[in-house]
């Protein structure tokens, strides 16, 4: 991968933040799962890395974004739990 994942990672939140549809969210999101797989990246570490992601999106407060950003991050928040259920149905 070109970026370190803690890069990709924060370019990817900034993405979610400043999307302008929850569509677009989804897209942002199953690209970015498949950019890993494409560039091979070790299932722990896909792992770790959506688990990352969850955690700085529940950081977020949402009295300091507005309504578009707080529906970006929900959506996220809920596309990568569904991924870590689908990562850990795999991983067992």
């Amino acid at each position: 991968m070109p970026l370190p994942l803690d890069e990709y990672r924060c370019k990817l939140i900034n993405k979610i933040l400043f999307a302008g549809s929850q569509d677009e969210v989804k897209r942002f999101c199953d690209a970015a799962m498949k950019g890993l797989e494409r560039h091979k990246v070790n299932g722990h570490l896909v792992v770790r890395f959506v688990d990352k992601l969850i955690n700085e999106l529940e950081q977020f407060n949402p009295m300091k974004k507005d309504t578009q950003q707080w529906s970006n991050i929900q959506m996220a928040r809920i596309q990568f739990n569904r991924i870590k259920h689908q990562l850990s149905a795999g991983v067992n």
